[in-house]
């Protein structure tokens, strides 16, 4: 009989000839207690489980002498979400779903590393009531923004509008614009990439464009405006892949600033010629991306809807700062 371990562990398992070729996420129901097959889904995903030292799909299908990494979080964080107050700022709301405008700094959902303090804990404060589909930690969650980039996000709270909502993203009928503020100067005023996009071969935690293999990936931008040494641009992505606008925007030479896993560091700041820009873009935190607008159709009544999410404090005092800056002295 297979030995039943209990939830809240770090474990190790290496699969015997009798377990080969089974799902990752079955074999693990049957030798981790007391936690359903859907929540181990979302611990795989969010990195609690490694097979070989890396990550994988809770499809993946193991093999003889793969050896299998555990470390669950207790009961409390695993199988149960506490509300958490936490300030708001909501665009827009009905019986079907709501619109935040998400700050920086803030985690969408609980993972990895992240048990508590995300969005998902402050709009269960908000709206005890969101959509139950999906991945038990993620309640209402349709699509996601980075932890450091600020913006439009729309959240169900019906199960029916999640289903039309997640529709929507998967047939491409949402549109959604981005501004960055990014290294360097564009030789044409708009452009679009499309590559495919898939985990770095070096480092897992890093997304990178590569060849033959991968995710397609399309994203079009345009210059909103330009100072030396840097520009705002207008972003529209087509598909919504991991990091997609930080790993595309980077790989045409122009990474946007604060973002020191693709280039845009406090290093790449120092290295510009004028003191006044190192003295502005040297202060930044954070990647310097905000969704701006979010475009789709009601979950309801079909009515189409758009939404502007205003920029977060320290974007909008680093554009203020470098407009100042341009000015004739």
């Amino acid at each position: 009989m297979p030995v039943r371990v209990p939830v809240a562990c770090s474990c190790y398992f290496t699969v015997d000839s009798a377990d080969a070729r089974q799902r990752l996420d079955v074999f693990l129901s049957r030798r981790v207690g007391d936690v359903s097959r859907s929540a181990l889904q979302g611990s795989i995903r969010a990195g609690e489980v490694l097979v070989n030292g890396h990550t994988v799909k809770p499809s993946y299908e193991i093999r003889i002498g793969d050896r299998i990494t555990v470390h669950l979080r207790s009961p409390q964080t695993q199988d149960h979400l506490v509300a958490q107050a936490m300030p708001l700022e909501i665009l827009f709301e009905d019986d079907d779903f709501l619109v935040v405008n998400k700050a920086p700094g803030i985690v969408v959902h609980p993972g990895a590393g992240h048990f508590e303090g995300t969005l998902v804990h402050g709009l269960l404060a908000h709206c005890p009531e969101l959509a139950t589909q999906g991945a038990p930690l993620r309640p209402g969650i349709v699509h996601r923004l980075d932890k450091n980039t600020s913006g439009a996000l729309v959240v169900a709270k019906s199960g029916a509008a999640y289903l039309h909502l997640v529709r929507q993203f998967k047939e491409r009928m949402v549109e959604k614009q981005y501004l960055a503020m990014v290294y360097g100067s564009f030789s044409e005023e708009r452009g679009e990439l499309t590559t495919t996009l898939g985990r770095h071969p070096l480092d897992r935690k890093k997304i990178a464009v590569l060849q033959g293999r991968g995710r397609p990936a399309v994203t079009h931008w345009q210059v909103e405006k330009a100072w030396a040494g840097v520009s705002l641009v207008r972003v529209t992505i087509e598909t919504g892949r991991t990091h997609q606008i930080r790993v595309h925007l980077s790989y045409l030479q122009h990474p946007v600033v604060g973002d020191g896993t693709y280039g845009g560091g406090k290093g790449r700041a120092r290295s510009l010629k004028d003191q006044g820009l190192q003295e502005i873009l040297g202060q930044v935190d954070r990647q310097l991306l905000h969704a701006r607008l979010l475009a789709f159709h009601h979950p309801r009544t079909n009515e189409p809807l758009v939404f502007k999410a205003p920029l977060a404090d320290d974007f909008a005092k680093v554009l203020h700062q470098l407009e100042e800056f341009s000015r004739p002295r």
